[in-house]
């Protein structure tokens, strides 16, 4: 297939990209500059310059596509309206990446008992709305011949398969320990969030290029793990002492409002049946702290 995948020079995005021409599939790749387009080429990716920003390119890319994969960002709303204008009506495949901070309670570190599944999401905070907004434009398109899915994506793990890039998540976390010589959490640490690892997330991508149901959405996970847990394994692999508890205010310093609650100092608690039923996903690896302890580094 020749598919159009934004956000190409990304964690996700290039790790999905690499993952497709792998796979046999030919790839144009969104990205911002020459640089980002020379290391697509060298990877087999053939570059496309722009930005989110340029509607009518995006368009233009989604009608001559096979499919279509944004993986460039959860919250911007006319890229994705940008796409759907192209894909209408084709029944071509649009896959939306979503991240399941969307679930994300900000508990300033503290322990939830809540997990949400596919068909039973609780509504949005404030912060997430718009989010949530757009993952419903994309499942809408499902009725105007769009085969439409969000896959929402847990804290991701692991190494990026193509351009050299870092996760949202755990390599903060790493920067922080590596500056101050501390590894921090948010609060306790005892808030939990469901994960999986950037390998299996491509072959999900590949499995729902071809098997996805117009309309789904997918959670994508293989294991959960506390922040607690992750720290701990991490101080362990970097030979420092014990994990540190830090206040939100200072968290937020470091980290930002958004990553520090978020990202970083909330729960994420998920279970992803349809990825399993639907597609045939079967994921390989399925723990984060051995992961950390063993590769991270």
């Amino acid at each position: 297939m020749n598919v159009f995948v934004t956000g190409a020079a990304g964690f996700i995005g290039g790790s999905i990209a690499t993952g497709l021409i792998r796979a046999g599939h030919q790839v144009n790749g969104l990205v911002r500059n020459a640089e980002q387009a020379s290391e697509l080429a060298a990877l087999g990716i053939n570059p496309v310059i722009g930005t989110l920003e340029d509607s009518a390119l995006l368009t233009a890319q989604a009608r001559a596509a096979d499919a279509v994969i944004n993986a460039a960002s959860s919250d911007h709303r006319g890229a994705v309206e940008a796409l759907l204008e192209g894909l209408r009506g084709s029944n071509k495949v649009l896959l939306h990446t979503s991240g399941s901070s969307i679930v994300g309670d900000a508990s300033g570190g503290l322990a939830s008992a809540d997990i949400y599944q596919e068909n039973n999401l609780p509504e949005p905070t404030v912060d997430k709305a718009a989010r949530v907004a757009i993952d419903n434009l994309v499942l809408a398109a499902a009725k105007d011949g769009v085969n439409s899915a969000v896959i929402c994506n847990t804290l991701i793990y692991g190494h990026s398969l193509g351009v050299k890039r870092d996760s949202v998540q755990l390599p903060r976390l790493l920067k922080q320990a590596r500056k101050s010589g501390v590894v921090r959490h948010v609060g306790p640490g005892r808030n939990i969030w469901s994960n999986v690892h950037i390998e299996d997330v491509v072959e999900l991508y590949l499995l729902a290029l071809t098997r996805n149901r117009p309309g789904t959405f997918y959670f994508v996970e293989s294991g959960e793990a506390s922040f607690l847990d992750m720290t701990t394994a991490m101080a362990r692999a970097l030979d420092l002492g014990e994990p540190q508890d830090w206040p939100l205010a200072d968290a937020e310093a470091e980290w930002g409002y958004e990553m520090a609650n978020y990202g970083l100092g909330s729960n994420s608690r998920v279970r992803g049946r349809h990825a399993r039923e639907l597609l045939g996903w079967a994921p390989k690896r399925t723990s984060v702290v051995e992961w950390i302890l063993n590769e991270m580094v």
